[in-house]
């Protein structure tokens, strides 16, 4: 978080008062906080309409919070294409695991062996965070892997204790399996965000109205 809000003051001229300063940090905090709400209600709309019964709500929701997301982003083609690009990995990613046998998900799955809906929703999800809340991962690869092995495994028990999903025995192997492919995952994404970033570096929400 510090190093977000250290870059508006970095590039402040020094005629400028403290006054400015101040200013021009406050968009980034108001910026991550709506960024980080929209995620966390859909993580939430997704998980627990998976969990009661109603995937298909909980993703129309979540798909609803990316489209306020994409509306507020100032450069909305580049959030769109991370947005895909982290639906289409974890479509992948979680189709490969459903295979394997590493966890299976109690409803929302249309397609047998196919990741369902609402999984690929919460993978978009997640890709609105890099350009905002996770900037400070930028070019941190090795920490972004750190980051997924125990991450990873951590979001997905909170699934499975709403009762999103269910692990397969034995469970220390799945979870190890799920740890080492959010170990690629988010590093991955963190590469796409990147090469996604502007030139200027910066991205914000712009104020409505």
């Amino acid at each position: 978080m510090s190093r977000l809000q250290m870059q508006p003051v970095i590039a402040v001229p020094s005629t400028r008062g403290p006054e400015a300063v101040e200013s021009a940090a406050e968009p980034a905090t108001w910026t991550l906080v709506v960024n980080g709400a929209l995620y966390q209600a859909g993580w939430l709309a997704c998980v627990f309409g998976a969990a009661g019964g109603w995937p298909e709500l909980g993703a129309s929701l979540a798909l609803a919070l990316i489209g306020t997301h994409l509306w507020l982003a100032e450069e909305r083609r580049r959030e769109a294409l991370l947005v895909g690009a982290a639906g289409l990995l974890g479509l992948l990613l979680d189709t490969l695991q459903l295979r394997l046998g590493v966890f299976s998900y109690p409803s929302g799955t249309p397609v047998a062996g196919l990741a369902p809906p609402f999984i690929v929703v919460l993978w978009m999800q997640f890709g609105t965070l890099f350009h905002y809340c996770f900037r400070w991962l930028s070019g941190r690869y090795l920490l972004g892997a750190a980051l997924g092995l125990v991450g990873g495994p951590l979001s997905f028990l909170a699934g499975e204790r709403i009762g999103a999903i269910s692990f397969s025995p034995p469970r220390a192997a799945s979870f190890a399996l799920l740890g080492l492919v959010w170990a690629l995952a988010l590093p991955l994404l963190t590469w796409i965000a990147d090469r996604l970033r502007p030139a200027t570096g910066a991205s914000g929400y712009r104020l409505p109205g």
